[in-house]
């Protein structure tokens, strides 16, 4: 079988994951990227070509498909512009900043019978995996509760020189809320370990400890399909050294027991009244240090991302984020935002 010849847009830190990513399979070829200052470096780095826009970039007849790492406003004009290529796509999360505009690229990709899958990259985590297995098969019964967290504080990543980059599209009007960035993966995980929607959502936000005219901190309650209650509390300007073991955590109350998850650490279980026992250990990811953040701890989810996203253009089953399951989590995004806004229960 012919590999996948993959063109990326966005040469940031995300532009370069994928870009390695692709380039460590056996079933893609990573061929060009387009946009930002750094391509040119990314470029040379990989022996790939620099295209000197998106529109060069989705003309190439060497590009099948094509992988969106720009700010989160850019990706639908992206998106569009690789469909009416006739180019799938696998775009990072979110989706888009808007339940319109992600509309108009799923309705873009499949009037052409394209794929379109959205980067929820934590499915492929071990930890997030055998989560998922032990919810399905009933562990801790029926879970009723999940207490979400997603803090850190962006300052130390910002002064870090190895990841680069301005950052200007953190404070750009555009992109809506830092909560575009922060929930998709605790909204995606919530809905693929219960097999539930977010249906309903109120919330707090607020801006704090930066001029950002965004939202940079949020405190959200939803509610399931299934009627599980879950608890949000994201914020990108937590003060250093944050809570320890916070910066993504779960911690989840079934009938039967419970489970406390740090995808970045252990994976706890507790049943029918025992002591806590340890199911799963990350070995350290190394995404907060620019010097680790490309070793396969961190890259393999990446990989197996990419492979599900060729699995699925060959026609197989791929198990990454679908376009359904990109905007569902555009819908909850915008419904903790507006129930911030209006101090309103939002329905989904």
């Amino acid at each position: 079988m012919d590999k996948l010849r993959i063109g990326v847009t966005g040469s940031g830190f995300m532009g370069r994951t994928h870009v390695d990513a692709a380039h460590r399979l056996e079933s893609t070829d990573v061929v060009a990227v387009s946009g930002g200052s750094r391509a040119e470096a990314l470029a040379k780095d990989y022996g790939i070509d620099v295209e000197p826009d998106v529109d060069a970039l989705v003309a190439r007849d060497d590009i099948d498909a094509v992988v969106i790492t720009t700010p989160h406003f850019c990706h639908y004009s992206e998106a569009i512009a690789a469909a009416e290529a006739g180019k799938h796509v696998l775009v990072e999360k979110p989706m888009a900043t808007s339940l319109a505009d992600c509309d108009g690229m799923i309705e873009a990709c499949r009037s052409r019978n394209l794929v379109l899958s959205v980067g929820y990259h934590q499915r492929f985590r071990e930890s997030n995996k055998t989560t998922r297995d032990l919810i399905q098969s009933g562990a801790i019964g029926p879970v009723r509760c999940i207490q979400s967290s997603a803090l850190f504080d962006v300052q130390s990543m910002r002064q870090d020189a190895g990841f680069g980059g301005m950052w200007s599209w953190w404070t750009d009007p555009r992109s809506i809320a830092h909560l575009m960035n922060s929930g998709p993966h605790n909204i995606d995980l919530c809905r693929w370990w219960l097999d539930a929607d977010v249906v309903s959502a109120s919330a707090l936000s607020g801006t704090f400890r930066e001029q950002n005219p965004n939202e940079n901190t949020s405190m959200s309650l939803w509610s399931m399909s299934n009627g599980a209650m879950v608890s949000f509390w994201s914020s990108s300007v937590t003060p250093a050294p944050g809570f320890p073991g916070e910066a993504f955590r779960f911690r989840l109350m079934g009938d039967d027991g419970l489970i406390d998850l740090d995808p970045y650490g252990k994976l706890q279980i507790s049943r029918a009244g025992a002591d806590w026992v340890t199911a799963f250990e990350q070995p350290p990811v190394g995404h907060e240090d620019s010097s680790s953040a490309f070793s396969m701890s961190r890259m393999q989810a990446y990989c197996d991302q990419m492979q599900a996203f060729v699995n699925s253009i060959h026609g197989n089953v791929g198990g990454e984020g679908t376009f359904a399951d990109g905007r569902a989590g555009v819908a909850a995004i915008v419904a903790i935002l507006k129930a911030a806004e209006s101090k309103t229960v939002q329905n989904i």
